[in-house]
């Protein structure tokens, strides 16, 4: 993009023509769905859509700023409109937009039908695969394209392509489509949430490239309490400054602005704890400090997750937080501490050492005759022999 708005001529890589020619197509498809669906949800056959929108306080600008649309209850309504633009049966299989019948291999039929249509565009603007929510009851509830030649579900975030013009420096994390449309519609444009799976490395490092600070802000409930610290987990070690937002008296973002208002959520935004301050108050909430056995528990729990962290200074701050809390004097807490990060180093040192006799032995010719005592320059002679 960039070498085409300055005049220059970028080298080939090494993706063969005929796949790029086939990314592009793809997505072309993708962008004449996304169409198809959009003008389906403006039409009389798109109303049960318009009426869900509309009681969940979705407005059409909003609609229409997300390319939200709707695709009909009908077997085969989007695949005839594809191929009448002359996409052809092999484009919209491997598109992932119809399926092959079970009981007739022959036939086929849309995959997306009767639902809310939710374009996944990425941060270039192409849109690369959809989600789609059902509108009433049945299973499942949200139904994501499967990975193709242009959308892997894991590599994806679900408004990046928005939330990355951000002014406010943060992304929010939550955990469904309606709750990334919803914050935006009420200012908080750095809302995203993930494809209908837990988080990934992946999405991590998306997330990473676009900003430095993360609000996990996911459904309270046990389900997104667990979520929150499998994220924790993937992030911790990351450049990303990572909080977590506890909302009380509601269970997601979206129903507190309904309750509180924008403003309120706003405040709690502006009050919201670090991801060890959040750890920490979630192991608290599991044991009783009213006896010692309780305590120990607690201290055995916080001293684990400390001894996690990689900042001696963060483990020597929060080391004294845990140690108020159970009553007991800093330096045992510290002393713990250490011993337990030296512990998991020493592991690591292990397993990493393993690890590379594992691969010096996978070099090792399958002949017993011959050894290699320096496997990396012997990779490199098999190499050129090879070429020779």
């Amino acid at each position: 993009f960039l070498a085409r708005r300055a005049g220059m001529t970028v080298p080939e890589d090494d993706v063969p023509q005929e796949v790029r020619s086939r990314r592009a197509r793809l997505l072309e498809l993708n962008r004449e769905a996304a169409r198809f669906f959009y003008e389906t949800l403006k039409s009389p056959e798109g109303a049960p859509a318009r009426e869900y929108l509309s009681r969940r306080g979705i407005t059409a600008e909003t609609a229409t700023r997300f390319g939200l649309g709707y695709a009909p209850d009908s077997w085969t309504a989007l695949s005839e409109a594809m191929m009448a633009k002359g996409f052809t049966l092999r484009d919209l299989f491997d598109a992932g937009l119809i399926k092959r019948s079970e009981k007739n291999r022959r036939s086929h039929y849309d995959t997306f039908r009767g639902r809310l249509m939710f374009p996944v565009i990425d941060v270039r603007g192409s849109v690369v695969g959809f989600s789609g929510r059902l509108l009433g009851d049945g299973e499942p509830k949200y139904l994501n394209s499967s990975d193709t030649p242009v959308f892997k579900k894991s590599a994806h975030l679900f408004g990046l392509n928005l939330a990355k013009k951000t002014k406010s420096g943060r992304f929010l994390l939550v955990e469904g489509n309606i709750d990334v449309v919803k914050l935006h519609q009420a200012g908080f444009d750095g809302a995203v949430a993930s494809l209908g799976t837990a988080l990934t490395e992946e999405q991590v490092q998306l997330l990473s490239r676009y900003g430095k600070e993360v609000v996990i802000a996911y459904d309270s409930d046990a389900a997104g309490l667990k979520a929150a610290e499998r994220a924790l987990g993937l992030m911790e070690n990351t450049s990303l400054q990572v909080r977590v937002l506890r909302l009380t008296g509601a269970k997601d973002p979206d129903e507190f602005i309904e309750k509180f208002g924008a403003d309120a959520f706003a405040r709690q935004l502006d009050s919201v704890e670090n991801h060890v301050e959040y750890r920490i108050h979630t192991i608290l909430g599991r044991h009783t400090l009213d006896s010692d056995e309780g305590r120990l528990a607690f201290l055995k729990d916080a001293v684990a997750m400390l001894a996690g962290m990689r900042s001696a200074l963060e483990r020597e701050i929060y080391a004294k937080r845990v140690a108020e809390l159970a009553g007991v004097s800093a330096d045992a807490v510290l002393t713990e501490v250490g011993r337990l990060h030296k512990a998991r180093l020493r592991d690591q040192k292990r397993q990493q050492e393993a690890r590379e006799r594992n691969l010096r032995a996978a070099a090792q010719p399958l002949s017993r005759e011959i050894r290699y005592t320096n496997e990396t320059s012997a990779l490199a002679e098999e190499g050129v022999i090879r070429l020779l």
